[in-house]
C-alpha cells in the first residue's frame, strides 16, 4: 500500500506540474520567495550608507553563518530554476497553441512588463551571477579586490561608469519583472478580487519603484562621489 500511495502522490504531482495552472502556481510561490530575497538584499545593500564598518560587519555576519547562508542559496537557486523552467515551458506552450503570429500584434491589454516577462527574468539571472563573480569572488576585474572588505570592493567596482550603468539597467529589468510578477502572483494564488485588484496593481507598481530606487541609489551614490 505504501508503494501505491507514493505512486499516486507522484502522479498527482506530475499532473499538477504538467498543467498550465500548476506551472503558474509554481511561478507564483517561487516568485514570492525571490521577492523576499530581493527585499532582504536591498536592506543589506543600503547599509553601505552607514559607512564601511557597518557594511563590512553586515557582510561578515553572513559569512559567520555558512550553513544557513548556503542553505538559503540552495533554496533560492532551486526557486530560480523552477521559476525559469516553468516560465519557459509556459511560453513554449503558448507559442505552440498559437503557431501563426497575428498580422497585427495587439498590446492594448498587455503592459510592457508583461510582454518582457519571459526574457527579463533570464537576463536578471545572468546579471546576478555576474554580480556575485564581480563583487563576491573578485574574478571579473574589480580593481584592487580585497578579500573580506566588501565596502571597498563595491565602491571600487561602481567607480566604473559602465558597470554602474549596467547595474542600473539590470535593476530596471528586475523591477519591470517584479511589477508584473507581484500583481500576477495575487491573481494566481486566488487572492485577487475585482474590488481590490486595482489596489494590488498600484501596490505592485509602488513596490517596484521603491526597490528600483533602493538598489540604484548605491551605484549612483558612488558615481557622484557621495559614497567613497
Amino acid at each position: 500500500m505504501g508503494t501505491v500511495a507514493v505512486a499516486l502522490r507522484e502522479s498527482r504531482a506530475a499532473r499538477f506540474w504538467d498543467s498550465a495552472n500548476g506551472k503558474k502556481a509554481v511561478m507564483a510561490v517561487t516568485g514570492a520567495m525571490m521577492f523576499g530575497f530581493v527585499l532582504l538584499h536591498m536592506a543589506g545593500n543600503l547599509q553601505i550608507f552607514e559607512g564601511p564598518d557597518q557594511f563590512n560587519k553586515y557582510a561578515q555576519l553572513l559569512r559567520t553563518l555558512p550553513e544557513a547562508l548556503w542553505a538559503a542559496r540552495l533554496v533560492l537557486l532551486a526557486a530560480v530554476m523552477a521559476h525559469t523552467v516553468a516560465a519557459v515551458q509556459l511560453a513554449l506552450r503558448n507559442r505552440r497553441a498559437r503557431p501563426v503570429a497575428y498580422s497585427k500584434k495587439e498590446a492594448i491589454a498587455a503592459t510592457y512588463a508583461s510582454r518582457t516577462m519571459y526574457w527579463s527574468g533570464p537576463i536578471v539571472l545572468a546579471f546576478v551571477i555576474y554580480h556575485l563573480l564581480h563583487f563576491t569572488f573578485g574574478v571579473t576585474g574589480v580593481p584592487d579586490f580585497i578579500e573580506g572588505d566588501v565596502y571597498h570592493n563595491v565602491v571600487n567596482g561602481f567607480q566604473n561608469p559602465i558597470i554602474a550603468a549596467w547595474y542600473v539597467l539590470a535593476m530596471l529589468l528586475l523591477c519591470l519583472h517584479l511589477h508584473h510578477g507581484i500583481s500576477s502572483m495575487f491573481q494566481t494564488l486566488g487572492i485577487g478580487h475585482p474590488r481590490y485588484t486595482p489596489w494590488f496593481k498600484k501596490a505592485a507598481a509602488l513596490l517596484a519603484v521603491v526597490i528600483f530606487v533602493g538598489f540604484i541609489s548605491v551605484p549612483l551614490s558612488v558615481v557622484v562621489g557621495y559614497v567613497r
